[in-house]
């Protein structure tokens, strides 16, 4: 029987040679990658102490990055901030992350070709799964695990059953990536893919760009995935070439892998998608809601802050000469500095300005209700981001509507929630 992505790479760094591992089997393996972030690395420093070897496993391989109340929100934050710039200045970390020089860590390390195709990553953070637009297995867990990984180069983990979700059918206007996974976490709902690796495949896929992917496999973690990839192709290649800090080796499912279940999506059927609240998986075509009014919209996150994300609304803006409704408060938030660069150079800053928006530093802030962006009671955000949770993005009563950034834009110029041919 052939083997699933998972399952491949997971055998090349299992730690006891073992040529093939299968789904349930437990295993202790090498890790490529160790990252964690503000929120969480503090309490993955604590139990990296308590081990008691001093060093790190390899100072090239351990990443810190302050990004979800960075820029420092109050003295708490300021102090988490602090311990992950000690900790790396103690150990000389190769790679050194601060504000205004990084950003949100799903973005900024495929961005610096710090992960790679055929890793195996192991993230302080839910949505590690990212990595797996580049062929990458990659999964977030607890800071007590991520402090032992990070002194050993280790981990353990179960190897986890692989669904196939097959894309076939030309995309229509409008309909992004964003909306296939949406879409997807509609069917299956929040637990459907639950310890499961998710592999992306069919021609809907092939077709997306890199910025597409990695949206598609960062919310694998809404369906409840371990890992989701997408498999290694020629966008993949082109992308990675031009970025690569070292060697890497991609891996390909076999053609007669087990999988537990194969869906198929026909992307010309599909008009864009709209998570609800409370849930992620609370999805209907924009066509069936209510055109609510929206108090703020969010462009950003790790799931949509990259530069073609940006791209979209700025299109939007100058094909309609639009400005954005004086009633809505409109975040705008790069993914990266990279990217804040990309639409500096590209008079971006100036154009979401005038029309009307705050455009911030890099930052996770509002995805998760830490700053700038925070909901109050009863309002209505339209959010380019993963989660719509019960007071995920501010008060509990506040409610959120999960879209793609086209959608996003439209609601942002309208008032309400919109789809974009009505501009």
């Amino acid at each position: 029987m052939g083997k699933t992505l998972a399952e491949k790479i997971i055998a090349a760094h299992n730690v006891d040679g073992a040529a093939e591992v299968s789904a349930g089997d437990l295993v202790t393996v090498n890790v490529d990658v160790v990252m964690a972030n503000d929120v969480t690395a503090p309490i993955a420093i604590e139990s990296f102490n308590a081990i008691g070897v001093g060093e790190v496993f390899d100072r090239n391989r351990v990443m810190l990055v302050p990004s979800h109340f960075a820029p420092n929100k109050d003295i708490k934050s300021a102090e988490q901030t602090r311990t992950l710039t000690r900790f790396a200045e103690l150990q000389v970390l190769e790679h050194r992350f601060q504000v205004g020089r990084a950003g949100i860590e799903h973005v900024v390390l495929p961005e610096r070709g710090l992960v790679l195709p055929g890793d195996l990553v192991v993230g302080g953070d839910s949505h590690t799964c990212t990595y797996g637009a580049l062929g990458a297995f990659a999964t977030g867990m607890g800071s007590t695990d991520i402090g032992f990984a990070m002194a050993t180069g280790k981990t353990w983990l179960k190897v986890p059953e692989t669904m196939k979700f097959v894309y076939y059918g030309e995309r229509q206007p409008w309909v992004y990536s964003k909306d296939m996974i949406l879409r997807t976490i509609g069917e299956i709902t929040v637990d459907g893919a639950l310890y499961r690796s998710m592999e992306f495949t069919g021609p809907g896929v092939a077709a997306l760009n890199m910025s597409e992917r990695f949206t598609m496999t960062n919310m694998v973690i809404e369906a409840g995935g371990k890992c989701g990839f997408i498999p290694f192709d020629e966008v993949t290649r082109e992308y990675v070439e031009a970025r690569a800090t070292r060697p890497y080796t991609p891996f390909f499912a076999d053609d007669d892998a087990r999988y537990v279940s194969v869906h198929e999506f026909d992307l010309s059927e599909m008009e864009p998608q709209v998570a609800c609240p409370y849930s992620p998986d609370n999805v209907h075509p924009i066509s069936q809601i209510k055109p609510e009014k929206v108090d703020q919209v969010f462009i950003g996150s790790c799931t949509n802050g990259r530069f073609e994300d940006m791209a979209i609304v700025a299109d939007i803006l100058q094909r309609t000469g639009r400005e954005f409704h004086p009633d809505v408060r409109v975040m705008i938030i790069p993914g990266s500095q990279a990217v804040y660069l990309d639409m500096l150079r590209q008079g971006w800053l100036e154009l979401f300005t005038l029309a009307g928006a705050a455009v911030s530093t890099s930052t996770c802030g509002p995805c998760l209700g830490g700053h700038m962006g925070v909901l109050a009671a009863d309002e209505v955000c339209v959010s380019t981001s993963n989660r719509n949770f019960r007071g995920r993005m501010g008060h509990r009563d506040a409610r959120v509507f999960l879209a793609n950034p086209a959608v996003a834009a439209a609601s942002a110029i309208m008032g309400r929630l919109a789809h974009p041919d009505e501009l």
